[in-house]
């Protein structure tokens, strides 16, 4: 029994870390985008839903393979920042490509939150593969 339980507290520790780097990512990623993803969730934006639904699958993976690879904690904070960071930046760079990118998504345009959602998860996978530490 002990045996089965040896990694429980490892396995409790990662995963608060990752989710309050989820909660992190949702927060930060929410504000740095030029639209409120939360309020038009809540007008049920399917375009702002896909989007963000998109974006957050593109932060998970990189997140996940951050902590199988992880030795400590710190290792687990910094490539799940990375990760965070990277997924912010997709952003931007799609707004660069499509500078009305949010006032699409706002008024439900599926081609701009597709693309956008794309992206994300594009550079997620991307990401994920490339945490070799």
């Amino acid at each position: 029994m002990t045996t089965a339980l040896a990694g429980l507290f490892d396995f409790i520790v990662f995963f608060i870390i990752a989710l309050v780097l989820v909660g992190a990512y949702l927060a930060l990623y929410t504000l740095a985008t030029m639209h409120n993803e939360f309020a038009l969730i809540r007008q049920n934006s399917i375009s702002a839903a896909t989007a963000l639904g998109f974006s957050l699958v593109g932060f998970a993976l990189p997140l996940a393979s951050a902590i199988v690879h992880a030795q400590t904690i710190v290792d687990l904070l910094v490539w799940g920042i990375v990760a965070l960071a990277v997924q912010i930046l997709v952003y931007w760079l799609v707004r660069l490509v499509m500078p009305n990118l949010s006032q699409r998504i706002a008024s439900g345009e599926m081609a701009a939150a597709l693309f956008l959602g794309a992206a994300s998860l594009s550079a997620g996978i991307i990401n994920a593969a490339a945490m070799t530490f």
